[in-house]
């Protein structure tokens, strides 16, 4: 009879811990999907922030570079990528512009296939 006691209390036991284990696991991995999740959404305000930074650090040094005329020529930043459109001046002005852009950091190319040139090369 004492057997048959410790016996019914080791299955109940191995059932409860059997069980009790599936809604603990349920939550973990629902709980690692959403921190996954919010990783991921953390990196791409992280990078959408760099970019903003890298557009506004590029058009601020073109204000401050001689040969460049900032007003005309556009911005715009992906993934650490520069595309410049607008119009300069002449072929110089796209050297200037493109060299400027690239020592920015953070910056990993610069495309300057938008600027169309409207005058005369310096």
């Amino acid at each position: 009879m004492r057997h048959s006691l410790i016996r019914k209390n080791l299955i109940a036991l191995s059932l409860i811990a059997a069980f009790g284990a599936l809604p603990v696991a349920q939550v973990s991995a629902q709980d690692t999907s959403a921190k996954t999740e919010m990783k991921s959404d953390m990196h791409q305000m992280e990078r959408a922030t760099s970019d903003t930074w890298i557009t506004t650090k590029v058009k601020s040094e073109f204000a401050t570079t001689k040969g460049v005329d900032a007003t005309d020529i556009s911005v715009t930043t992906k993934h650490g990528h520069v595309t410049l459109s607008g119009t300069v001046s002449g072929d110089s002005e796209i050297t200037a512009a493109k060299e400027v852009a690239m020592k920015v950091k953070g910056v990993k190319s610069v495309d300057t296939s938008g600027l169309k040139i409207t005058g005369h090369d310096d």
